[in-house]
């Protein structure tokens, strides 16, 4: 709420734009702008879009300016990097985890997050339930999850790995015990798997998401 008032004001303080003004592109009262910009009344969702668009932004905007994940050498921030702290990422597919960083990206759907990576991070849709838990954490099929190959894979971090005869990756949770590593489905019904060096880490799940 803080962020999207400040957001406004510096739009309207940019365009010359007066409470009035904003009220009479409303069809409200100059009041009732005033109750929202000053915290006194909270709009809802429907009424926050109706503002950016009277302000000549599309109500996506806030999320569709997107910075790209790379480190900016620019001392002034802009106002949609400032409040858009948003990335896209491609969606990959689980045969080509390993092409999607390298291949050549306007080919790919993105989806967006405000998760900055460390490394060329990539979604992956989830597929069949080995990792639908019958209690706590539990990632069901159909879920987005965001895949950061530069991220260190310690145990305890949910992974995507592929073994070398395999053309497919597979999502698991990696834990060790007895002083062996383990790749581990968060589904009791499904078997756990022996972690050894011939298995390839592509990347650590650092965020997921479902899509509706």
């Amino acid at each position: 709420m803080d962020k999207w008032i400040e957001l406004v004001k510096a739009k309207m303080s940019e365009l010359k734009v007066t409470q009035e003004i904003l009220a009479e592109r409303l069809g409200m009262s100059q009041g009732g702008v005033g109750h929202w910009l000053n915290k006194r009344r909270e709009p809802g969702i429907d009424n926050m879009n109706r503002v950016l668009k009277a302000l000549g932004m599309d109500f996506l905007e806030v999320v569709l300016v997107i910075r790209e994940p790379a480190d900016s050498q620019d001392d002034e921030i802009s106002l949609t990097q400032k409040y858009n702290p948003y990335f896209r990422y491609p969606v990959s597919d689980w045969r080509e985890t390993g092409e999607v960083r390298d291949g050549e990206q306007a080919q790919y759907r993105f989806e967006l997050s405000d998760y900055h990576a460390r490394g060329a991070a990539f979604w992956l849709t989830v597929v069949g339930d080995a990792m639908t838990a019958p209690s706590g954490l539990s990632i069901a099929e159909g879920m987005l999850i965001l895949v950061d190959p530069d991220v260190d894979a310690e145990p305890g971090k949910l992974v995507i790995a592929q073994w070398p005869d395999s053309s497919e990756a597979v999502f698991r949770k990696l834990i060790e015990e007895g002083g062996q590593r383990y790749l581990v489905p968060l589904n009791p019904t499904y078997p756990k798997t022996l972690y050894t060096e011939e298995c390839r880490i592509i990347g650590v799940v650092v965020q997921a998401t479902a899509k509706f």
